[in-house]
């Protein structure tokens, strides 16, 4: 590249696997992408407030070794605040209670993200312990929308989605208990792929929320999302969870344009509540092309108890959020207390404690019911088309979690009630970048597929992606 303002410009308008062609080529260095990464962090961060934790020579000291051959040979990364052990990072889930813990070790996800050729140069911002689909932790501060600073930048991937939306990077780190990965992709217009359960190990734990929990990125083409797939994917032997793998790569799957696929869709949220109207025009503007395209396309709508299911699942995920923090009581050095963190945090540990083995026990088996209902539900189809929100962003400060009633919080929780369903069932899940609302932010549409068939989901989006492009759309907060 002749000067910076040539690199840096190559670095906002490419996606991280043509990043790492040219460093493949020679015709850029690992660490002049690192120093364009920083840059931009430096410049940007103060308006978003995405990266909370610079780890700016972490990145330049492994761009020095880093195999420039791999996948994403010099891709500058950011890892979510939340679960992921890098070691030397901190590690402290946005909460007051670990603000001083640093990993000590590798997950089992990192050392491939290693092998990939992707360089630390932060970690991204997450509401504490997770549990928002906003990103305004106590400890950090709230992460703004750079569509629109006013509006939620979603949760609880809210620092990675504002972080890749605005250029800092080009990929970085989600995870999804109930939509954390695909709800912030719709408020800030990017790809978020939720794969199916047990695609991607969770080791060195063994399983989180009995299979509700799970881990990938956030990105802006197709193309990157398949490839990290690839870099990240696989079960260890004895993991819980195994979904069947395809004989080739999800990078070649995505590029073969689909057949005639049947489509189911709905445009009726199950808690029988009010949808937008341009969430909902948005629906109808992407099955009316998929019918154009010769797609078979049929409404059908979700027929469960959405609302008993929810309970049904919160309940169940606060046994084992106390059990954790009773897990990380000999590493901080004394036990959790009330003034360690955030009231919902709090209550979700005394609901916890408070729950008998039995009754935890009938909760999980109560979720895999609903589970599997919903994936017979929608087994007689190829894709089935959700919303991702049925409402636009929410106002920065809507998901408080200074809320002391557990219950009236997590019912805010509604206009992602096309996120759970699919955390309950295993099915691989990806919000897709389809829609602008009048006022100028992006409307996602989520696109479901049989247990272990991401490969569909990657094909349709790489034909979404041409027939209905997003690449040239900006936020006003950009490198």
């Amino acid at each position: 590249m002749a000067t910076t303002d040539d690199l840096k410009r190559t670095y906002v308008d490419s996606d991280g696997l043509a990043l790492a062609e040219l460093v493949h080529k020679g015709e850029v260095q690992p660490i002049e992408l690192v120093e364009t990464a920083v840059s931009i962090i430096e410049e940007l961060n103060p308006k978003l407030n995405a990266v909370i934790h610079k780890l700016y020579d972490m990145g330049r000291d492994a761009a020095k070794t880093v195999d420039r051959q791999a996948t994403f040979a010099g891709v500058p990364y950011l890892l979510k605040e939340l679960a992921t052990s890098w070691k030397g990072a901190p590690n402290t889930n946005s909460c007051f209670y670990l603000k001083d813990v640093v990993s000590d070790s590798d997950a089992e996800v990192v050392t491939r993200l290693k092998a990939a050729g992707f360089l630390l140069v932060g970690k991204s911002n997450a509401p504490e312990n997770g549990w928002s689909i906003s990103t305004e932790p106590k400890l950090y501060g709230a992460t703004a929308n750079p569509w629109r600073t006013d509006l939620t930048a979603g949760g609880s991937s809210g620092g990675s989605c504002a972080a890749v939306a605005s250029g800092m990077v080009p990929i970085a780190e989600s995870s999804d208990a109930a939509g954390s990965i695909r709800v912030p992709a719709s408020c800030c217009g990017l790809l978020g792929l939720k794969p199916s359960r047990g695609r991607i190990t969770l080791a060195p734990v063994a399983d989180v929320w009995h299979g509700g929990a799970y881990f990938l990125a956030n990105t802006r083409t197709v193309r990157d999302t398949a490839a990290y797939l690839d870099a990240v994917a696989g079960a260890l032997p004895g993991d819980p969870y195994q979904p069947p793998v395809p004989a080739e790569s999800w990078l070649e799957l995505s590029r073969r344009a689909p057949s005639r696929l049947r489509v189911g869709y709905t445009v009726t949220p199950p808690h029988g509540r009010p949808i937008d109207a341009e969430v909902k025009q948005t629906m109808l503007d992407t099955v009316r092309l998929l019918d154009r395209l010769g797609h078979e396309v049929e409404e059908h709508d979700l027929a469960f108890d959405a609302d008993a299911a929810w309970k049904t699942y919160t309940d169940m995920s606060c046994v084992q959020t106390a059990a954790l923090f009773d897990w990380l009581a000999p590493l901080v050095g004394r036990p959790v207390t009330r003034a360690d963190v955030e009231p919902v945090t709090w209550a979700v540990i005394e609901r916890g404690r408070a729950t008998s083995g039995v009754r935890h026990i009938s909760d999980v088996e109560g979720v895999r019911q609903v589970g599997r209902a919903i994936a017979a539900e929608t087994d007689a189809y190829d894709i089935y088309l959700t919303p991702t929100l049925t409402q636009l962003p929410r106002p920065v400060g809507y998901y408080d979690m200074s809320e002391t009633d557990l219950d009236a919080y997590n019912a805010k929780w509604m206009d992602s009630v096309f996120m759970y369903p699919f955390n309950m069932s295993g099915q691989p899940a990806m919000s897709i970048p389809l829609g602008m609302s009048a006022s100028g932010v992006p409307i996602g549409v989520q696109a479901v597929a049989r247990y272990g068939d991401e490969a569909t989901i990657l094909a349709l989006a790489t034909m979404l992606e041409q027939e209905m492009p997003w690449k040239d759309r900006r936020p006003p907060i950009r490198a």
